[in-house]
């Protein structure tokens, strides 16, 4: 097997970091105080090309393979410290994106998918529910089909992107004795009447990725917006949260790097007790198992992509790959604050709110626990 990108895919690595370190962090820490979306750091990755990734180049994306898009997504989790603008840039392109480039009608992908590559349109997924979290399928959204036109009742919640996207792709139930097999999937604009955003809902972490509640009231959608056919919102789900879960914390990678090599400069400059604190053991041990978290989430993610190019089934390895990187992100995180000591508590220093957005990758596209639960039957228990 082959473990070394070659020269095109290291520049590419190296412009994307360059990238995201000179124009991504502009004013970090009083947005995430304030909780404000950057619109414009939004423009810059859509004008790199970061939107467009997973979109054909036909429909005005990038074409890029998995194992591209991989890279890409650790280099900008490198070089950019704005978890939840990666977050929502996520959001987009797995929960929205892909649905219409697997799914959709030719006319709908002339129609969306240019703007959501060049960052005029903010895409987003409406799943969850108030109700409804890991149970994904126990819907109380409800499509009536009336003419040309289907009408939304019900509401979701938690909605990354809310606040800002112009397209939601929301899942209801067009027919309730089919259970899940009775779930389809619709296109619904902004600007649909009787589409209601709620209030931006304030977070612990990644607060710098808007978030809302929806709510649908007598909401009307044109008949050629159903996404795929009637009936097929399971397998659509399903496979926008295979490629969501195999590479939504494919950034998270970079980021582990950049805090490792943070932690051990400073485990080298600051010195307690007359020597460097890399010198005790306490810390320089903290700091080995931070590189062995990196390396096996590294091995571990970039097989997840190897078997993604060759076309194969990851259900398993998607799944274990979102389990491991979210709890290694979450320690990581712990760590290289505990190893700071007081300065790493201080907002200023910007590792007690690496420690808040590590948190949420536990709960968002499934929990923890729910991918313990993919792995275990997937292993035939």
């Amino acid at each position: 097997m082959e473990f070394e990108w070659n020269e095109e895919q290291r520049m590419y690595r190296e412009a994307v970091r360059r990238f995201a370190q000179l124009e991504l962090g502009d004013n970090l820490i009083l947005r995430d105080a304030e909780a404000v979306f950057s619109r414009e750091a939004w423009r810059k990755c859509a004008d790199f090309g970061i939107q467009g990734l997973p979109v054909p180049v036909e429909y005005g994306g990038q074409g890029a393979d998995p194992l591209t898009i991989v890279l890409a997504m650790e280099a900008l989790g490198y070089g950019c410290k704005d978890n939840g603008l990666i977050f929502s840039l996520n959001a987009h392109m797995w929960s929205c994106e892909l649905p219409i480039v697997k799914f959709g009608t030719e006319a709908q992908r002339r129609c969306y998918l240019a703007g959501l590559c060049d960052g005029s349109l903010i895409g987003v997924q409406g799943m969850t529910e108030p109700g409804s979290g890991s149970d994904a399928y126990s819907l109380t959204t409800n499509a009536e089909k009336k003419g040309d036109r289907y009408v939304l009742n019900g509401s979701k919640m938690f909605i990354t992107n809310a606040p800002v996207a112009d397209l939601f792709v929301v899942f209801a139930s067009t027919d309730r004795e089919k259970g899940f097999a009775g779930i389809s999937a619709f296109l619904v604009d902004r600007t649909a009447p009787g589409l209601v955003v709620g209030q931006t809902l304030q977070k612990m972490g990644l607060r710098t990725s808007p978030m809302s509640e929806l709510a649908f009231q007598d909401c009307e959608v044109a008949e050629e917006n159903l996404l795929g056919s009637v009936g097929a919102g399971m397998a659509i789900f399903n496979a926008s949260m295979e490629w969501e879960r195999s590479f939504i914390l494919a950034s998270v990678v970079g980021t582990m790097e950049r805090q490792l090599e943070r932690c051990i400069s400073y485990a080298r400059e600051r010195k307690q007790f007359g020597q460097p604190i890399g010198k005790f053991q306490a810390v320089s041990h903290k700091i080995v198992d931070m590189k062995l978290r990196l390396e096996t989430a590294r091995l571990l993610l970039y097989s997840l992509g190897w078997r993604k190019s060759q076309g194969k089934k990851v259900l398993l390895e998607s799944a274990m790959t979102k389990l491991y990187l979210s709890e290694c992100f979450v320690q990581s995180s712990l760590d290289a604050l505990q190893i700071h000591g007081g300065y790493g508590y201080m907002t200023e220093y910007e590792l007690e709110r690496e420690v808040r957005d590590a948190i949420g990758s536990r709960i968002y596209s499934g929990t923890s626990q729910i991918q313990s639960n993919i792995i275990a039957r997937c292993l035939g228990l």
